[in-house]
């Protein structure tokens, strides 16, 4: 069903944007492919740098549902996919022996194992959803979850159908569109990205992030936001275990409002690091001294903007 989708990759980057989302052309592209094409998304990025938003702003846009899959260790078929109400069915089965002596094993046994003692969960509800528009499917932090629940992921991605062995071949009448994501803490395989567009988001350069920030904070000064952006840029250069995305420079930037800041000091970034690395190494690298040869480096680069 593509009625309603964007039908150019201006119109994409117009609607990402009417959603607070600056995409770079490269992912408009990308996105208006898959949507065409009806190909899974497949996502690769450090995180924060707007994956899952896609998805968020893309279900929001579309007026359409976000139907999330957060993977974690150990994910599996029945928290994933779907599992049989056990409670039901064993009520069901103490009722039909109260009512009768004789009862038809065969055929209890057919009536207990139907849709109406499944409990669908994200992946199940996906394929199950409304007839009038498909919902929008977020796998999110795919690398998080087990090789093994890949392998079960290629038969949805390739016909948009689940398997469940006591009912049959469950298959989307409107496949969802899906919005893959991975921070790439182990390799996806590549059987699955076959099935998918792939696009890497990287960090935003200086003048996109500063377009992020004035977006999602127009009340900002405008000191306070190219500083606080050089400053974020300079961070993403040093040695750090986890260098701020750009959730966290919104996170800092609102903090700084909430102080009232207009523009930033050694002490006052200081102080408030912690929006920014949450890691105390990284904290303990950052702050004092670097932190005040960094200063000097935005003001630097502020004069160049």
């Amino acid at each position: 069903m593509t009625s309603n989708l964007p039908d150019s990759i201006e119109a994409v980057e117009e609607f990402l944007l009417a959603q607070e989302y600056l995409a770079e052309r490269s992912l408009a592209t990308t996105l208006f492919l898959a949507l065409r094409m009806g190909r899974p998304l497949f996502l690769e990025g450090e995180p924060g740098v707007g994956k899952t938003e896609i998805a968020k702003a893309l279900a929001a846009g579309l007026g359409r549902q976000l139907i999330r899959l957060q993977c974690y260790e150990g994910l599996d078929v029945a928290s994933a996919v779907y599992e049989w109400n056990y409670s039901r069915q064993m009520l069901e089965i103490r009722l039909a022996e109260v009512d009768s002596g004789n009862v038809d094993r065969e055929a209890l046994a057919k009536d207990v194992f139907s849709s109406e003692f499944l409990i669908e969960r994200p992946l199940l509800q996906a394929l199950r959803g409304s007839s009038e528009a498909a919902p929008v499917l977020l796998i999110d932090e795919l690398d998080r979850a087990d090789e093994p629940f890949e392998a079960y992921l290629l038969e949805l991605l390739s016909e948009f159908q689940i398997t469940i062995p006591e009912i049959g071949t469950v298959q989307a009448e409107h496949p969802p569109l899906v919005i893959i994501t991975s921070n790439r803490t182990r390799e996806i395989h590549d059987a699955l990205k076959r099935r998918c567009l792939y696009h890497w988001l990287d960090y935003p350069d200086t003048r996109r992030e500063l377009a992020i920030v004035r977006t999602k904070l127009p009340g900002i000064e405008k000191v306070l936001a190219e500083q606080l952006v050089s400053f974020v840029q300079q961070l993403r250069e040093q040695s750090l275990f986890k260098p701020p995305g750009i959730a966290e420079t919104l996170d800092w930037a609102e903090a700084l409002q909430q102080l009232q800041a207009t523009s930033l000091d050694v002490r006052l970034i200081d102080d408030t690091l912690g929006a920014l690395l949450k890691y105390q190494d990284d904290l303990a690298l950052i702050r004092g001294d670097e932190t005040a040869r960094l200063m000097e480096q935005v003001q630097q680069d502020i004069s160049q903007l």
